[in-house]
């Protein structure tokens, strides 16, 4: 079958008889196909792409002459593209046509057929004539997610998009030329070397001027992720190092800031892996609307609503670690990809104590705990690849769970060899892919070097198998006897989890009146005995499982929190009726909770079941709520005021925000929010315009009438998030 040639009218015309819905842009879904774990039989080596961006009829038309070369001997190329290109023609080295063909069960798949067999090792030329609309997530190959998207103000175009023809993503490697065709009011940044841009004539008068941008990538690597939009270059430097910070002008103030950290990260870890090839590093905005954060080769990319160092720096240090995990170090396929974003995760914690301190770094394991139990039964870590990326499933299994698992592995280990291993891992597979498989040998070796005479290994590949290769989190439950001695008190007990096939060291504490005293248990199976002598008198309830922190498992406290944020999770996509079932989930696992009856409130006022938003808000200030969580005070008073604005009952609208000045919280800029309600009373549609502040979130959304009202506040970290469509 000879490739489908659609014209550009075409396609624009059935672009716009797709109805979509605008509440979808940032939904991630779990995938519905198995994943295509296929060997490639031809590998794309290098690249000349050219693209013409065409901001009015938001899409591409690009050409790409692709050198490819054979992993075996092969008649078909097969490579993966954006549905929404269409392929018009693809002609080999001496200029024939060729015949190509979208797979019928995937059409991200295409298949070019070569006049002959090609045998293993040698190279084949092929130029891709293609282009098509990138307006919406329609046809995205992560499901219902924009990872390419061209309009007038802002567009980009980042390689999980497949943009241009891709093999083997995301492990392949090349070098390439990419020339983007964009309007002059605009500037590109993204991978590669780029040379000053060039003007262009356009079109036609009517069109304006034109710039191309020439991004050249001399060194093999995933390159292919560009920005276009309202950018200044704001070249940086920190530590000795280059940072080219790249922001609309209102929002380059901050450049320096963003340098200075994003330097002092890679200092750290340079410290810790070992150094990159290349040291400078580029920082760009990305608008809202598609992923928050992205790292490419040499590039950070960072969306609107975190644009900022101080909010966004752990962050920040994951897109710096991708550096080394993900980018020099990449998964051999999407079945490996823990290796790469579990342990660039994880490395937010290495960061975060080693630049703050300890109570830094356990603030990120606690994070990392709750992300597990979100959706902890979706798939074990080492079947990721049945999990779409980006999505709340994906961040939840291999994410944090990821992360957590690099944890527990450095508590089995002992810190030096856990780092030992991470630097030969770094030193062995630099500018290579690696599996799973590669770090568990690597790991093993490490541990089994470094184990001191006379004692036996830690368990790793035990380890490995129950934590890679299976669901399940374990709850650990004590219970015991205490007797008088003639030397202090014996307690004999069982530790008690539900995982039959667990088997771990678990750390017991015993508080007693004396010193505390700890205890290493083996751990194995549903129950195992335990006997502890101590000289002081255990206090009730004085013995704690695991008090350190150094296992993932399941408490009261974190299954409600979890359910929390997959409650939050759902209302940041308007899915409110599916929000407010996780955070009545929360309740029934710890009543009263002050945040799940918060969350609650905030789902009911945006569905305007005001009376239902109110009882939730009463029932969040009559419960004590969790010090981390005492500015739910503040902000269910001022949601209850709006509430009555809305209803116009204006003065119990002001009692509640008189109330809410006086808790002196200023929680995401509250009492500014405060300030303006008792000015100007609260009604919908039309919120009330806040003055500049240092109390208002930096980060927050802005539009053309300024700061508003209902801007979502910072989303990163222990920062409280306020939801809003």
């Amino acid at each position: 079958m000879l490739g489908r040639h659609f014209t550009w009218v075409t396609l624009a015309i059935v672009s716009l008889l797709l109805v979509t819905d605008p509440t979808v842009a940032t939904q991630v879904t779990q995938g519905t196909q198995e994943p295509d774990l296929r060997g490639a039989s031809f590998l794309a080596d290098k690249y000349e792409v050219s693209a013409y961006v065409d901001t009015v009829a938001q899409g591409i038309n690009a050409v790409a002459k692709i050198q490819f070369r054979a992993q075996e001997v092969s008649q078909i190329v097969r490579v993966e593209l954006h549905e929404n290109l269409e392929v018009r023609e693809i002609k080999g080295a001496d200029g024939k046509l060729l015949t190509f063909q979208r797979e019928a069960v995937n059409p991200m798949y295409l298949d070019v057929t070569l006049p002959a067999p090609i045998a293993a090792g040698q190279a084949v030329s092929l130029t891709f004539n293609y282009g098509g609309l990138l307006a919406n997530e329609e046809n995205s190959p992560v499901p219902n997610l924009k990872l390419a998207s061209v309009n007038k103000d802002w567009s980009y175009l980042l390689l999980p998009s497949r943009w241009f023809p891709l093999t083997n993503f995301p492990s392949n490697r090349y070098t390439g030329t990419f020339k983007l065709n964009v309007p002059d009011n605009v500037a590109a940044a993204g991978t590669g070397k780029a040379e000053s841009p060039q003007p262009l004539a356009g079109r036609s008068p009517a069109e304006g001027g034109r710039l191309m941008y020439t991004f050249h990538c001399d060194t093999p690597e995933p390159h292919g992720s560009f920005v276009i939009g309202p950018l200044q270059l704001n070249p940086k430097q920190a530590e000795g190092i280059n940072v080219a910070v790249y922001a609309p002008p209102a929002q380059s103030g901050k450049a320096q800031e963003f340098a200075n950290a994003v330097a002092h990260q890679e200092v750290i870890f340079s410290d810790m892996f070992g150094e990159l090839p290349d040291p400078d590093m580029t920082v760009v905005q990305i608008p809202d609307g598609t992923v928050r954060d992205f790292a490419a080769p040499g590039v950070l990319m960072l969306s609107h609503r975190l644009w900022d160092p101080k909010f966004s720096d752990r962050t920040l240090s994951r897109l710096v670690a991708s550096q080394w995990w993900g980018i020099q170090v990449a998964p051999k396929s999407p079945a490996d990809v823990w290796i790469s974003d579990g342990l660039a995760r994880y490395s937010e914690e290495l960061y975060a104590e080693q630049a703050i301190g300890k109570e830094a770094g356990l603030r990120a394991i606690d994070e990392f705990a709750v992300g597990s139990l979100m959706y902890d039964d979706a798939a074990p870590v080492a079947q990721e690849a049945r999990l779409a990326p980006y999505s709340g499933a994906y961040r939840s299994v291999v994410l944090n769970k990821g992360a957590m698992l690099f944890h527990m592995l450095r508590a089995q280990m002992g810190d030096i060899r856990f780092k030992a291993t991470l630097h030969q891992f770094y030193l062995n597979y630099k500018s290579k892919t690696a599996t799973i498989d590669d770090f568990e040998k690597l790991a093993i070796a490490q541990a089994n070097a470094g184990n001191r005479p006379g004692s036996d290994p830690p368990n790793l590949a035990g380890f490995f198998a129950q934590w890679l290769n299976s669901t399940g989190i374990p709850e650990f439950t004590s219970e015991y006897v205490v007797y008088r001695t003639r030397k202090g008190f014996r307690i004999v007990g069982k530790v008690k989890q539900p995982i039959d096939t667990f088997s771990m060291p678990v750390q017991l504490r015993i508080d007693t009146e004396g010193n505390p005293e700890i205890k290493t248990l083996e751990v194995t199976g549903l129950e195992s005995d335990f006997l502890v002598e101590t000289f002081g008198r255990p206090k009730p309830g004085g013995i704690r499982i695991d008090p350190n922190n150094l296992i993932l498992k399941s408490t009261p406290n974190l299954r409600a929190r979890a359910a929390i944020a997959r409650g939050e999770e759902l209302a940041e996509v308007g899915k409110y009726y599916d929000a407010v079932q996780q955070y009545q989930r929360a309740l029934s696992i710890q009543p009263n909770r002050s945040l799940a009856n918060f969350r609650m409130g905030e789902a009911f006022f945006y569905q305007k079941n005001y009376q239902a938003s109110a009882n939730a808000f009463r029932e969040a200030l009559q419960a004590v709520p969790e010090p981390s969580e005492k500015w739910t005070e503040v902000w269910a008073h001022i949601y209850l005021g709006k509430i009555f604005d809305l209803l116009g009952q204006r003065e119990r609208a002001l009692n509640e925000y008189n109330k809410a000045r006086q808790t002196n919280d200023n929680t995401g800029g509250a009492q500014d929010y405060v300030e303006a309600f008792i000015k100007k009373p609260y009604t919908e549609g039309t919120p009330a315009v806040l003055p500049a502040s240092e109390s208002t979130p930096a980060n927050a959304k802005n539009s053309k009438e300024g700061n508003k009202a209902d801007i979502t506040a910072p989303a990163s970290g222990d920062k409280p998030t306020f939801k809003k469509p």
